[in-house]
């Protein structure tokens, strides 16, 4: 069996913990019998990964084999990785979400993606990651005595991704402990229309709006000083036709959104300004995990 699963970008600015969407950029793992476990790791973090005592994805599905089976067999994975680890693009998610699926695939026990969606809430509590990276597309989500409810709306082809990855990353501890502890009431009522807009923007697809509205004052501006090259390239992106550009959950990656036929020149200009920084153009992820057996 192999699956993919697909990284992702969170908050969006104004949707702290609650909106999210997929980007073509996929680890895929391959699942063989076997009489002995057996690892293999291939592409981003591959070095750091083999050191590590245990293997998260491993752990997680031979949790859910032995509960939907109450068998324990002995399997090879082999992983080919391209989601960079503690970059806010989702990495933790998408190991979460592929093991469970994986789990009840291997088993052969029928389950829809709500399910998965609502058991990765044992291992991450936040659903703006989970949820694209299962459904792909743009996501938005709401947590409500431990259950997810969300809506998602595939993302046109004509728009593309560019993203901005640092050559350092930031912890999700750290960038939590960037955030205040108290917000004003206007902050907040800022925070709820700019969210909202965001959401009314995909689902009318009237994406020109966006670079309006998305103002943030829960969390971005914040954790971008963790990495201030970050406001740089927003200023760039803005300056060369994106239509949204906002930090990738939690950092230090920054993401931005454009049409097609802006995307080449946002990044060009980035390149051009952040030599040491990796550069991608994506296409946006509208499938979620994806299994082939």
């Amino acid at each position: 069996m192999i699956i993919t699963v697909p990284a992702t970008s969170a908050n969006l600015g104004a949707g702290f913990d609650t909106l999210g969407l997929a980007l073509n950029l996929r680890n895929e793992i391959e699942i063989l019998p076997s009489e002995t476990t057996e690892i293999e790791i291939y592409g981003e973090n591959a070095d750091f990964l083999r050191k590590l005592p245990r293997n998260y994805f491993v752990d997680i599905f031979s949790e859910h084999y032995k509960y939907l089976t109450d068998k324990e067999v002995k399997f090879k994975f082999k992983f080919n990785n391209k989601i960079p680890l503690s970059r806010g693009l989702g990495s933790s998610s998408a190991v979460i979400i592929a093991a469970i699926t994986a789990a009840y695939e291997m088993a052969q026990v029928p389950y829809k993606k709500d399910r998965i969606i609502n058991l990765a809430l044992n291992y991450e509590p936040h659903p703006d990651n989970i949820t694209p990276a299962t459904l792909g597309g743009f996501c938005v989500a709401k947590l409500r005595k431990n259950r997810v409810y969300f809506l998602k709306k595939f993302i046109p082809t004509y728009l593309r991704a560019v993203i901005v990855i640092p050559n350092r990353p930031i912890s999700t501890q750290r960038s939590r402990e960037a955030l205040k502890k108290y917000y004003s009431l206007k902050d907040v009522v800022s925070n709820i229309s700019s969210s909202s807009m965001i959401t009314a923007a995909f689902f009318s697809e009237k994406f020109d709006i966006l670079k309006y509205i998305v103002e943030d004052r829960i969390h971005q501006e914040n954790r971008m000083r963790l990495v201030p090259e970050l406001f740089k390239v927003r200023e760039i992106a803005l300056r060369e036709g994106a239509l949204m550009s906002t930090l990738s959950g939690s950092g230090s990656t920054f993401f931005n959104m454009a049409y097609k036929d802006d995307a080449y020149s946002i990044y060009a200009a980035l390149k051009d300004n952040f030599k040491d920084f990796s550069v991608k153009i994506l296409n946006f992820d509208n499938l979620g995990v994806k299994v082939y057996n």
